[in-house]
């Protein structure tokens, strides 16, 4: 069974400072974009926004009921080692979102991966235009809806 890929990213313009996250959902034949969501956080560091492009896609893919397994690819290797398991988690405020995002996650197969910068602009770009447009929006095949 092939994998749905999310690509999720956060931006935050002064880390701390006004936040979005954001993500894209591909098709896992086509490679072409399914979905594509940005959330505000408002005052969040980049990790905090990174995270919670990552929860809202995961959690939009629960209301797809898929059975298939899911890659989230993000270029935080913090939240990649934290959601793999492989480095604690120390923050109180992050501790919150490993929690939220696991409750989420539910019966859903997810490998997490870290990507670099370069190869995530396309959920850079949904966090910033949620920041630019100053809402959260979520477009499913070339239906917009704001969220």
């Amino acid at each position: 069974m092939s994998e749905i890929v999310v690509h999720a990213d956060g931006a935050s313009r002064g880390n701390p400072g006004a936040a979005a996250g954001g993500a894209v959902v591909l098709d896992p034949d086509s490679g072409d974009v399914m979905a594509q969501l940005g959330v505000l956080c408002g005052i969040a560091s980049n990790n905090v926004a990174e995270y919670r492009g990552m929860i809202e896609a995961l959690r939009l893919l629960r209301t797809w009921n898929t059975e298939q397994p899911i890659r989230v690819r993000l270029d935080s290797k913090l939240v990649v080692e934290q959601m793999s398991g492989r480095w604690k988690v120390k923050h109180p405020d992050m501790k919150l979102l490993v929690k939220e995002a696991f409750e989420v996650i539910g019966p859903l197969t997810v490998h997490f991966e870290w990507v670099p910068r370069e190869d995530n602009a396309l959920a850079d770009a949904a966090a910033n235009k949620a920041l630019d447009d100053g809402r959260d929006y979520l477009i499913i095949r070339g239906v917009s809806e704001a969220v």
